[in-house]
């Protein structure tokens, strides 16, 4: 079995995703009771794109992601550095780039809008990735990071953690082809940053206006920002 730790090794953590990315989509939606659908249109909206746009889906997976934004009519390209996941989105109608977080090979400027979708926290150094979607990103242009985050309810937030770390492996297990991945991204969660803690850093790398909206209590955020 394949695991990463939360050194976050580059090659780890995409060998890891190589390994679940077969049944993927399918555990994300076990393991979400349903709820990654109403995550992803929450995140095409808060992206507000639309005909005309250009639009980066990082950390993209098999590019379901990508497939709702392009409902939009936007020109969307899935980019991920896992090749296995993009191998498994490869029926997916949108363009695939294989692609480092941390060094994007597209030219500057060249993005109208910039998402990431429960990937932010997989990058090896997420400030200097940050800083990467600036850099490709129009004046104006808009980001949207869609990630695990800490529920806004003390007495939610404690059963969560504990499903975190008991039940999502054991979960996993019965519909994973790598369940042994998804105790790491477990501890990934429990070791990322609170919601405010992550605007401060996405601001940091450059971007303005930032704000976040918290969905299902907070098991997910949403923060949005502009670039200068």
């Amino acid at each position: 079995m394949s695991r990463a730790t939360l050194d976050k090794d580059p090659r780890d953590v995409a060998s890891m995703f190589d390994a679940v990315a077969r049944r993927y989509d399918i555990t994300n939606t076990v393991l979400s009771l349903g709820q990654d659908r109403a995550w992803r249109r929450a995140t095409r909206a808060a992206l507000n794109i639309g005909p005309g746009d250009t639009v980066l889906d990082l950390a993209a997976g098999t590019a379901v992601s990508t497939v709702e934004l392009a409902k939009s009519g936007a020109w969307c390209v899935a980019a991920d550095f896992s090749v296995g996941m993009l191998h498994a989105g490869l029926t997916r109608p949108v363009p695939k780039v294989a692609a480092d977080a941390t060094k994007l090979p597209f030219a500057d400027e060249v993005f109208d809008a910039v998402m990431i979708s429960f990937g932010l926290r997989n990058v090896v150094d997420h400030s200097a990735g940050l800083h990467e979607m600036a850099r490709v990103t129009k004046p104006g242009g808009r980001l949207v990071v869609c990630e695990f985050s800490t529920p806004v309810v003390p007495v939610f937030s404690v059963v969560y953690k504990e499903y975190l770390m008991r039940a999502l492996p054991r979960v996993a297990q019965a519909v994973s082809s790598n369940p042994e991945a998804y105790v790491y991204l477990a501890e990934s969660i429990r070791a990322w940053p609170e919601q405010a803690d992550l605007a401060r850093r996405i601001e940091a790398a450059g971007w303005s206006d930032v704000r976040w909206r918290n969905l299902t209590g907070g098991i997910v955020a949403l923060h949005a920002a502009t670039k200068s």
